[in-house]
Parts: C-alpha cells; sequence; structure tokens
C-alpha cells in the first residue's frame, strides 16, 4: 500500500509550492548522482539533512526508508572493494581490498542516502494528487500524470483484487509449497489478476467517457506563488549551483 504519512503535516517545506519541491528535487537528485567527487554530495547531504529538519519528520520513519537502500549499500560493500582494481588496502582471508573500491563504496553509499533524502524531504512530503497536479503544472507529458494518478487511484483496488483471489485459494485448501501445484496456482492467480485488471481497465475508461472525459484532466486546485516560494528558490538555487561549482574545481 502507498503511504501518504508524512505529506499532511505543518512545516516551513510542506508549504512551499509542490512545483518548486519537483524540480529541485530532480536537479538536486541528478546533481548528486552524476558527481564523481566526495565534495558535492557531501554539500548535498547537508542541503538534504537539512529540508528534512525543517520538514519536521519522524526520524524513526525517516530512518525505517533509509533501510532498504543501505541493506544494498551493504552488499556493495561486501563485493566493490575486492573487485575493483586499485591499489591494496588491506586483506581479509586472501582477499585485497582496493583503495579506489573502498572509496567508490563510500562515495555511492553517501550518494544513495542523499538522494532518498531529497526525495523523503520534497516529493514524500507532498500528495500524490498535488504530484501529479504539479508534474501537469510543469508541463510534464499528459500520459505520464496520467498514469501516475489512475496507477495511484487504483493500485489498491487491484490489491484489493489479489486479497480475494488469495482468500479464495486458502478457502479451497491451499498450502503453498515448493511443488508443482503452488507454482501452478500462482501462476493462475497473476493470470486472473492480470484478467480482472484488463475487466477493470475497461469498465473505468467506459464509465470516464460516458461522464465526458476527453483525454485531459482539469485540476480544481491552483497554485500561486508566494514570497516564501521566491525565497526557497533563490536558497535552493544557491545549494545547486554551489554543488555545481564543487564539482567543477576538482574530484575532491
Amino acid at each position: 500500500m502507498i503511504s501518504e504519512e508524512l505529506a499532511f503535516r505543518d512545516s516551513a517545506v510542506h508549504r512551499i509550492d509542490p512545483r518548486v519541491r519537483l524540480v529541485f528535487a530532480l536537479l538536486l537528485c541528478f546533481a548528486t548522482a552524476l558527481s564523481g567527487s566526495f565534495a558535492a554530495p557531501l554539500l548535498a547531504l547537508g542541503c538534504a539533512t537539512g529540508l528534512v529538519a525543517l520538514s519536521c519528520l519522524p526520524l524513526f520513519t525517516v530512518a525505517r526508508r533509509l533501510v532498504p537502500v543501505n541493506i544494498f549499500m551493504l552488499f556493495l560493500w561486501l563485493v566493490l572493494p575486492f573487485t575493483h582494481f586499485g591499489e591494496p588496502a588491506f586483506k581479509i582471508m586472501g582477499l585485497a581490498a582496493s583503495k579506489q573500491g573502498i572509496e567508490l563504496a563510500a562515495l555511492v553509499t553517501i550518494k544513495a542516502n542523499t538522494i532518498v533524502l531529497f526525495m523523503v524531504a520534497l516529493v514524500s512530503t507532498m500528495s500524490v494528487a498535488a504530484l501529479g497536479h504539479a508534474a501537469h503544472r510543469l508541463y510534464f507529458p499528459e500520459k505520464l500524470v496520467h498514469l501516475l494518478l489512475l496507477t495511484y487511484r487504483y493500485v489498491f483496488v487491484l490489491e484489493s483484487e489479489y486479497r480475494q483471489l488469495v482468500r479464495a485459494a486458502k478457502m479451497r485448501s491451499f498450502a503453498p509449497a515448493s511443488n508443482l501445484h503452488t507454482y501452478k496456482t500462482y501462476s493462475y492467480l497473476a493470470g486472473m489478476l492480470l484478467v480482472r485488471a484488463h475487466s477493470r481497465a475497461r469498465r473505468v475508461h467506459q464509465a470516464m467517457v460516458c461522464r465526458g472525459f476527453s483525454g485531459v484532466y482539469h485540476c480544481l486546485d491552483s497554485f500561486a506563488f508566494r514570497k516564501a516560494d521566491w525565497v526557497w528558490v533563490g536558497i535552493l538555487s544557491l545549494f545547486f549551483m554551489a554543488m555545481i561549482g564543487v564539482w567543477i574545481e576538482g574530484p575532491y
């Protein structure tokens, strides 16, 4: 289930215009991901941490969202230092860990956590509907916006259909095991879910056409820039330009 537990709060970041948050989330994440030095991601990490603090988000919730990416980073640390060519730093059971591999693993870890913090602070603090409307106001492709909004609207319906199919299987004494019957049952379940999703999509489309849908969503919310939004544009622009400047200066 998609959670919007961080969206409906009151903080300085929550009050920023969604368009500003979306634009700078993309810019700062791309700048962080493409930088090849430690300086720019570390500067971005400080910026992201500050935004999370200004968002007044529960630390446990933020930490919980960092757990999956850091589990993946753990596997990266177990492999990358021992497979990357470079100057040996130390040896474990005959395997040499290169200095360059350790630096690369550290850089990727900082980047990954920074990007997640940016997304938590700037994107998770708005509802999916606000995100779709902001993307529409920024002239994102309409089909992409429609896909986002409809997916969010009906992913819960598909989840309900899936639970109904699972309950039906359990009522027929189905018990998962490592055998051919289990594999066939799950394949039938996936196929039936696909059939039901297609049938529901046709009915939804027919209902929308009957109500005059012509391929365009008319947004009822009107976004308006305030003085505070312009201040945030200036602050975030300074951070972005600082990252670019540090990135261009040198590798470290």
